[in-house]
């Protein structure tokens, strides 16, 4: 399955939840991020958060989403929105995807540096969790509209 996690910034939130679905899945789902306003590069505290955890993290990029508006952009199966529900920030919109979800969680780049590893440590446990919910599913049975309901649902329970 192809995901792509979109945020406004693609610099945190995004890029975590993109290596979790990409190397955390055994091989089941293969992931993209991007942004609609990226932030050029990936937030250090991202970095070093994602190498304590085991993760690669050499390739990873802030790209726009326009990178996978093209003609021979990889087809996803799933688009996952991750910008904060109550945060005053503008959420991307990916038109034409079969299915898209929304796991809305703070962003822990909006913290002070002192603040910095607690607070992305908390948005990677938030969707760390979402993950795994996906992943105890058989979600590559699922139709497109089991797929929806699916990820919706992870992304209520969770919130």
């Amino acid at each position: 399955m192809n995901i792509l996690v979109l945020c406004t910034g693609n610099s945190a939130r995004s890029i975590l939840l993109e290596s979790i679905l990409s190397h955390r899945s055994n091989g089941r789902i293969r992931a993209w991020s991007a942004g609609s306003k990226p932030a050029g590069k990936v937030h250090p505290q991202s970095l070093t958060l994602l190498a304590e955890h085991g993760f690669p993290t050499d390739g990873l990029k802030s790209q726009s989403w326009d990178d996978f508006a093209t003609d021979d952009a990889p087809k996803m199966d799933a688009v996952i929105t991750v910008c904060g529900s109550a945060a005053a920030e503008e959420c991307p919109y990916w038109p034409g995807a079969p299915v898209r979800a929304h796991w809305g969680v703070e962003d822990p780049a909006a913290a002070t540096p002192d603040d910095w590893k607690n607070a992305f440590e908390a948005a990677y446990a938030q969707l760390d969790a979402r993950a795994q919910s996906l992943f105890a599913l058989p979600f590559e049975t699922f139709s497109q509209s089991e797929l929806h309901a699916a990820l919706n649902k992870i992304g209520a329970d969770h919130a």
